[in-house]
């Protein structure tokens, strides 16, 4: 029996030992067919299965004017990526610097945010405390000088290059891989937007630059340049904190709206991006690359602006600033450089145009504005919006919402008569502006007469009589101090002037002296120039409320329209605002009211002794207006407004002209002339000024 079992045991230990044989057969067999027979097929094809993922940035979608003129639209540019692989230090540093001179052969930009300028050595950063907080950053020891600081960071990317320059443009690409996480999967961009001469031999020569790779990506473009800057706003970088909490529909290194409709609309406007599969060989080289999702285009916005109305908006502001500027109006030289501009339908509330300056150019922050030009921007204020974001004291513009106060009370009537004849009797015997040794008053006048010759002493009377918040609540249902809800961020509240404001603000009880100044549009007073639009386009339609925007249509790809709802719901969302802090009604006016205001403002620029008469006497058209000098804090400075409507007897436009320090109101009124004449296609007579013969008559508000 034990025989019988030992041999069952030696034929068992005998099959296990053949077994382990022909397996060990087998692999050899399969190692020397991978090795030796296919080993050259299968490293090549090994050599491809580095695979990775790449993102197709989708393209924004575009803004347009009403007319369907592009504002804002994409081409597709060359983009160059680098990406971390298996190449040793030097070899990357020196494919860095022949990239580098390669596109600069081709005047293509590379990036260069390294805070280290050469020939001399300095620090970009002006504040010390910013040059130490990014040593230690960087790892650089805190009192080094900017050469010690190069000189460290050559030894950290072991850059060996002897030439300065060369070894800066390295350096440059290198530190830009560092701050934004370089790594094998996550390329850097060495460059945007390269011309095709640069894209195509870098791909004809691309064995010499390992680890690169071309894609083509969407390059946002203005090509109306400055046009519309405050309204269409710009693009930037996604900042680290907004990148952490839109990771699921951002990367790294996208750009966001940061301003203007651009921030707005960010929602609608930005696309969804699709997805590349990229095949790399160990050593950098590419060796095949497809989509594997597609990336879906933002949604279009149409505006209610009309560019070649908007462009004349800003030549008019610009040239009559620089007029103004220049002494060739009233014969003085007045330190205006800022200004706003509008015009808008008084039947719906569509912003037919809007502009501040100084202005800007949108696309330098999309491709990377620079240090300089940002500075420079930051110094003028030139992205600010003095159109929404500014409130000023509207001077004799804010005699229409008084004269209304007083008509509508009752205490005046459309004959009511006050004498301007010196000082008014009052308070602290404040004058009318027409007073001079030589010149008392305008004489006995009714309400419409005032409004023409805008003549302060009847409208102290008007204060005097009804009081500071008679005066407040029909301004406040004219929508004055309150925002109009444009779909732009950054406008403000500004100030109706109130005892409830003073009382609020300051605990101090309201004086009769404050109420004389303030129903001449001074005081507390204080609107922006797109509220004042609004103002004049419920005068100009009868006391109608306007709902006001920038937004004519939202569509997808596939022409869907987003609803009016779901616009005004996410624009209200994103601004924070609610709509109970917009909306207004409809100013219920007594025609005779209404038809006394708008008499007088035609007064104004159609009849002889208005106070723009002067500037529109040549006009083919009848129109209504109103001009304002509004005193500062500044004893020296004035600043002029010009408001009104046009035609007088079927009113389609309001135009807003604000400029800072204008010297008078009467003075903005040559920008409103050529916007009425653009609008219109009017072509006025010329008129040979003589800035010498008339400095008085100039100086009317």
């Amino acid at each position: 029996m034990k025989v019988k079992e030992k041999r069952n045991e030696r034929i068992r230990y005998n099959i296990l030992t053949v077994f382990v044989l022909l397996v060990g057969i087998i692999l050899l067999a399969q190692l020397f067919n991978l090795q030796i027979i296919h080993g050259k097929e299968y490293l090549e094809t090994s050599n491809t299965r580095l695979t990775r993922e790449s993102i197709v940035k989708a393209a924004r979608g575009n803004i347009t004017d009403s007319t369907g003129n592009k504002l804002v639209t994409t081409k597709m540019g060359f983009s160059l990526e680098l990406y971390k692989t298996k190449i040793d230090v030097q070899t990357l540093n020196n494919t860095i610097l022949s990239l580098v001179k390669l596109l600069e052969k081709n005047k293509d930009t590379y990036v260069d945010n390294l805070p280290i300028k050469i020939k001399p050595y300095a620090f970009k950063q002006e504040k010390e405390e910013e040059q130490k907080k990014w040593k230690k950053e960087m790892g650089i020891e805190e009192n080094a000088t900017a050469e010690e600081t190069f000189i460290q960071l050559k030894e950290k990317y072991d850059i060996q290059e002897e030439n300065v320059e060369n070894a800066r443009k390295i350096m440059a690409v290198r530190y830009e891989a560092t701050i934004e996480g370089f790594s094998n999967i996550k390329p850097v961009t060495i460059s945007k937007d390269i011309s095709r001469k640069s894209a195509n031999q870098i791909k004809e020569q691309g064995d010499k630059f390992p680890g690169t790779s071309l894609v083509t990506e969407p390059v946002i473009e203005y090509p109306y340049k400055n046009l519309a800057s405050h309204l269409l706003g710009y693009v930037g970088k996604i900042n680290s904190e907004e990148y952490k909490n839109n990771k699921d529909t951002y990367q790294m290194n996208d750009l966001i709206g940061r301003a203007g409709i651009q921030y707005t609309l960010e929602e609608y406007l930005k696309g969804k991006d699709g997805i590349r599969q990229i095949d790399m060989a160990v050593d950098g080289t590419i060796t095949e690359e497809y989509i594997s999702k597609e990336a879906v285009a933002g949604n279009n916005v149409t505006l209610t602006i009309d560019a070649n109305l908007q462009k004349k908006v800003e030549d008019a502001l610009k040239k009559n600033i620089k007029k103004i500027a220049n002494g060739e109006i009233d014969g003085k030289k007045h330190n205006a450089k800022e200004g706003a501009a509008v015009v808008m339908n008084v039947k719906t509330g569509e912003v037919l145009a809007l502009a501040s300056y100084p202005d800007y150019e949108p696309e330098l922050f999309a491709k990377g504005i620079s240090q300089a030009k940002l500075k420079e921007y930051d110094k003028n204020s030139n992205t600010y919006n003095r159109a929404i974001s500014s409130a000023y004291a509207p001077g004799s513009t804010f005699k229409m919402a008084v004269a209304t106060a007083a008509l509508e009370t009752g205490a005046f009537t459309t004959q009511t008569l006050v004498t301007d004849s010196g000082p008014y009797s009052r308070g602290h015997h404040p004058v009318c502006w027409i007073y001079t040794d030589k010149h008392y008053g305008h004489g006995a006048l009714n309400i419409s007469d005032a409004i023409k010759h805008s003549c302060n002493i009847f409208f102290y009377e008007i204060g005097y009589r009804i009081g500071i918040d008679k005066i407040a609540e029909y301004a406040y249902q004219y929508g004055l101090g309150k925002k109009t809800g444009i779909e732009l961020a950054g406008e403000t509240t500004g100030i109706v002037a109130s005892t409830k404001y003073k009382k609020e603000t300051y605990n101090e009880e309201w004086q009769l002296g404050e109420t004389l100044s303030a129903a001449i549009g001074q005081s507390y007073n204080s609107y922006t120039p797109i509220q004042m639009a609004r103002y004049i386009c419920m005068i100009a339609n009868g006391g109608k409320a306007v709902d006001v925007s920038i937004i004519k249509s939202i569509t997808d790809a596939d022409g869907n329209s987003v609803s009016k709802q779901e616009i005004s719901k996410k624009v209200n969302e994103k601004l924070g605002i609610k709509e109970e802090d917009t909306r207004i009604e409809d100013l219920k006016l007594k025609s005779e009211t209404i038809e006394a205001i708008k008499k007088g403002m035609k007064g104004v620029t159609s009849e002889a002794g208005g106070t723009a008469y002067y500037v529109f006497s040549d006009l083919d058209m009848t129109i209504a207006g109103k001009t304002g000098s509004a005193e500062t804090e500044e004893k020296s400075k004035v600043n002029g407004w010009y408001t009104g409507f046009a035609p007088y007897d079927n009113p389609e436009i309001a135009v807003v002209v604000f400029i800072e320090n204008a010297g008078s109101g009467g003075n903005t009124a040559l920008a409103a002339k050529e916007i009425m004449q653009e609008y219109f296609g009017m072509n006025a007579k010329k008129v040979n000024e003589d800035v010498t013969a008339i400095p008085n008559v100039l100086v009317y508000n």
